[in-house]
């Protein structure tokens, strides 16, 4: 059954948000996933705002390749894409919108480019494990998607439109309005490329068949019945269609749609020594493959999931807290066409505990423990610590250690020929340290990290031909993401400057070698500059060789490259913004995925009106 004929299912849960301060029943800013201020404590965070996102308004994939530590693997532009943290696969991130895991329950990841890029308040990277809160696949790290509600605010409106190269055209309208007990937002988007571009010097290529569209809407309310309680609901629709790329003319035309709806609601209740929040979620995703365009669908399926959350929190003292999660979900899913995936259903349930020691001192600290269970599967205690140190004004030191799992999808299961029903959960245990260094205006963050993977899940070739997966070698991951920020505002003049380096170095400790895909070196800049009414923009992303199969052969891999992009906008009377983007301004051939080069210079200009 098609999203749009779905049922719209939601209903409350009881959730405990932990608040730092001790004041009024609720705050002025009503933030969805209540963890994340708390996970910010602890473990370093990249957040973008929309004006962040605009720069690299094409998709997702771009975002995160050019202002976070994430390496992107996309097989051309605006194609199917997928993340790697810390040298781990797609698998092992986990994607989560506004507090709940969307991982598909098939494929057990998220496709970037089948991600609303816009309509979020706040985009959120967190490298390193958080399993204990965020669920199954939260290994390498993870990409969070947020909301809040603002009241008292009045009404507000902006529409951006952007046209930009290659027929590509961006729309997104916002609209909101709150008084002291009702906030309501409303956003929409719309995006359409034709996508064919050219890379004459690599191998001629042509983006055929490239074409691709996406929509997206995002409704949120909040009302506060009581002095102490708040009813909040937020549902999202999301319907894209993808034109996989061809090489030659004489090759067959396929397509992807997919169709995700997601709807959350939640019954907050908060008092100065306890906080309650009961929550419930119904997220649906639909999907259909074309092996021949204009041909009736040859594949699909459709995943539905039920979710119910509980997350109380009791301050036992001004210091000492504790936070118990419940959890229980039902997965659905049913394959469609040559899939061989039946009507499946799996019921998974948690309950996690933390321990709190937060004060305004040098040292605070945070222990979790989560047991799961999940429906055939013998499901391992997780666990994480987090301590923190302030050493000094100008130096402090984080340690986080975790215990984290991924357990099979459906695909991994079922799919025909190839699923396998003896798999195992693939379990991790990591450690990082973060080292914090401010001088003046500057930050400098470096952060050594050990990841190492049991059981990991792969799809290899078996004698009969087909690919099926299996728990096969250990990996072990380490390396180094390091961070420099400033920020500094001289009369009217505003600078700001994000850089980052990376260093990973992936293994499969079976033969010794480097993980495909898994670059040893990236660098990214992004650098700001505000005066009154303009503000100019520029980027680099320097990406090291990327090994494309197992074996470390050079003579495959993908070359190095620096991509350098920028931007200027002005606003005229503080509601009327013209922007103009220059994207890959020095004609860089490069590629993430092999065969699929990326475009190179091309160009976009964009309007904002402001109501």
């Amino acid at each position: 059954m098609g999203i749009k004929r779905s049922l719209v299912f939601a209903f409350a849960v009881c959730n405990l948000s932990l608040y730092f301060g001790q004041g009024k029943s609720i705050d002025t800013v009503y933030i969805f996933d209540n963890q994340m201020n708390k996970v910010k404590l602890f473990h370093k965070i990249t957040t973008l705002n929309p004006a962040d996102i605009q720069k690299n308004s094409s998709n997702l994939s771009e975002v995160l390749r050019f202002q976070s530590p994430v390496y992107i693997k996309e097989n051309g532009r605006g194609a199917v894409s997928s993340p790697s943290f810390r040298g781990t696969t797609a698998q092992q991130t986990a994607f989560v919108w506004n507090g709940i895991n969307i991982n598909s329950q098939f494929l057990g990841q998220g496709d970037v480019n089948n991600i609303a890029l816009f309509g979020y308040d706040q985009m959120e990277i967190k490298p390193g494990g958080g399993s204990v809160i965020y669920g199954s696949g939260a290994i390498g790290g993870s990409i969070h998607l947020n909301n809040d509600l603002s009241f008292n605010q009045g009404f507000h409106g902006s529409l951006n439109s952007e046209i930009a190269s290659f027929g590509t055209f961006n729309n997104f309208l916002k609209a909101s309005y709150s008084n002291e007990k009702f906030s309501f937002k409303a956003t929409g988007s719309h995006a359409i490329s034709q996508n064919e571009y050219e890379v004459p010097e690599s191998r001629n290529y042509i983006n055929k068949n490239g074409k691709y569209y996406k929509s997206n809407i995002n409704i949120a309310a909040a009302y506060k019945i009581a002095p102490y309680h708040q009813i909040s609901w937020i549902s999202e629709t999301f319907d894209g269609n993808q034109h996989y790329p061809i090489f030659f003319e004489s090759q067959t035309s396929t397509r992807y749609e997919t169709q995700n709806f997601r709807s959350l609601l939640s019954w907050d209740w908060k008092k100065s020594k306890f906080n309650n929040i009961l929550r419930a979620a119904y997220t649906e995703e639909n999907f259909q493959y074309f092996a021949n365009l204009n041909q009736p669908r040859t594949s699909g399926g459709v995943g539905k999931n039920y979710i119910v959350k509980n997350d109380f929190n009791y301050f036992i003292t001004p210091k000492w807290n504790v936070n118990i999660i419940g959890e229980f979900q039902q997965n659905h899913a049913e394959g469609i066409g040559t899939s061989g995936i039946g009507d499946e259903v799996r019921n998974i349930a948690s309950i996690a505990g933390l321990l709190r020691y937060i004060t305004s001192s040098n040292i605070s600290f945070e222990a979790g423990i989560k047991k799961d269970f999940v429906e055939g599967f013998d499901s391992p205690v997780l666990y994480s610590f987090s301590g923190k140190w302030k050493a000094a004004n100008w130096y402090q030191v984080n340690l986080n250690l975790s215990k984290n799992f991924r357990f099979p999808s459906f695909n991994d299961l079922y799919w025909q020929p190839g699923g396998n029903p003896n798999l195992k959960p693939e379990t991790s245990v990591q450690a990082d340290m973060n080292h914090e260094f401010k001088v003046g205006d500057f930050k400098l963050t470096m952060s050594p990290y050990y990841i190492r993977i049991k059981d990991m899940l792969r799809w290899m070739s078996t004698p009969m031909g087909y690919w099926a997966p299996f728990n096969t070698n250990q990996v072990e991951s380490y390396g180094l993401e390091s961070q420099l920020t400033y920020q500094k505002q001289i009369n009217q003049h505003y600078f700001k400057l994000n850089a980052g380096y990376i260093f990973t170095k992936s293994k499969d400790l079976e033969i010794n070698k480097q993980l495909m895909y898994v670059p040893l070196h990236k660098v990214f800049v992004n650098a700001d500059y505000n005066y009154r009414f303009v503000r100019f923009y520029i980027q680099g992303m320097y990406n090291g060789l990327t090994y494309t199969d197992s074996n470390e052969k050079k003579s495959e891999a993908l070359q190095p490259y620096f991509v350098v992009n920028a931007g200027i906008s002005g606003t005229i009377l503080k509601k009327y913004t013209i922007g103009f983007k220059v994207n890959n301004i020095f004609d860089e051939i490069y590629e993430t995925m092999a065969y699929y080069p990326l475009p190179k210079r091309n160009y976009s200009i964009n309007f904002n009106i402001n109501f």
